[in-house]
């Protein structure tokens, strides 16, 4: 990436034998927002750690603007980490805590320049009527905005966001998620993000970053990672219900599955490989070999069945043009240029 604002090559992080972070590289634009997608135990946490100065890499160099950072104390970064806890002093008001970091030792700011940004702050997380109010008193919703003014009052090189997400219901997971979309396109600071969550990678970042175990799987937009995913792994990350895997092999050319099932015609390569298709790309009609309906379950804006294909448990992502119920026979299809391959061998 040209005029990344921070860049890690080659970042290793280890606890005794254990390699949380494997060789790691990673830019970051100076105004984008990088979301790390990964399960637990991927090493998100470690990442932002190593790059806010709380971990020293094994191995690797970290640039920030332009400089060598990877030794630098985590202070002399000036990046703020905002965690999924809150990490609020419960007794204080809100506006103690938005006050606290900018009464640290060497800020030097007068009591009128720190009014000035905690009214800032709370303008834009719309927390005004919340300053004089304790944070044990906070919803969750709240704690956590008053937990991001008290990075924003910083005003930070960059931000780090430790799922900070996850401890809220659905409905203000979704709002903070839009929320946090516009402040970033606001403030102009670059941000990272890490993630379990399908949606918030998918909806809220300008890139993406697949991490499994240490290490980095893909990069790239979310439509690339989703659309085009580099291995089953990479896929079955993404998309709700989850990527039909399907080990097929070639006969009389197609690509068969299970107890005969033509699947897709074969184009050529190895006899066996593992199709990949998502169940918004599987069709309900208009294939040659039959499949039974399984389980429905209707979401409201479309329905989702599970169908016995041949012996191949798939999901289908259907509107409502037509009901369905178990037991319901279809003739399923992959939609063109919907379907994945990869080498047999990558389904281990």
């Amino acid at each position: 990436m040209m005029g990344a604002f921070l860049r890690l090559a080659g970042v290793s992080v280890r606890y005794g034998p254990v390699r949380a972070l494997r060789e790691v590289d990673l830019e970051v634009g100076p105004d984008e927002l990088l979301v790390v997608l990964g399960p637990t135990g991927a090493g998100k946490t470690t990442l932002l750690r190593a790059i806010a100065g709380l971990e020293a890499p094994a191995t690797g160099r970290i640039e920030m603007g332009g400089e060598e950072i990877t030794h630098w104390s985590p202070a002399k970064r000036d990046v703020a980490l905002v965690f999924q806890n809150f990490s609020l002093y419960p007794d204080w008001s809100a506006r103690r805590n938005l006050e606290f970091p900018l009464k640290a030792l060497g800020r030097q700011l007068s009591p009128a320049q720190i009014a000035e940004r905690v009214a800032w702050a709370a303008e834009l997380l719309h927390i005004g009527g919340l300053l004089d109010r304790p944070a044990a008193r906070l919803s969750g919703g709240e704690m956590q905005r008053v937990a991001i003014g008290r990075c924003l009052v910083r005003r930070p090189r960059l931000f780090l966001f430790d799922e900070p997400l996850t401890n809220l219901d659905a409905k203000l997971r979704e709002t903070l998620r839009v929320e946090l979309a516009l402040l970033r396109r606001r403030l102009g600071i670059p941000m990272i993000l890490v993630t379990h969550d399908q949606a918030e990678a998918l909806s809220m970042g300008d890139r993406l970053v697949v991490l499994d175990q240490g290490r980095v799987l893909q990069r790239g937009t979310p439509e690339e990672v989703y659309r085009r995913p580099l291995s089953p792994l990479v896929a079955r990350q993404l998309g709700q219900p989850r990527i039909n895997l399907i080990e097929v092999r070639a006969e009389a050319g197609y690509w068969v599955a299970g107890k005969g099932v033509r699947v897709l015609e074969a184009g050529g390569g190895e006899e066996r490989m593992l199709l990949g298709v998502r169940p918004e790309d599987l069709l309900p009609s208009g294939g040659p070999d039959p499949a039974r309906v399984r389980v429905v379950e209707d979401t409201g804006p479309v329905q989702i069945l599970l169908a016995d294909w041949g012996g191949c448990p798939v999901h289908l992502l259907v509107g409502h043009e037509r009901r369905y119920a178990p037991g319901d026979q279809l003739f399923p299809k992959a939609r063109p240029g919907g379907v994945l391959l990869w080498p047999s061998s990558a389904a281990s």
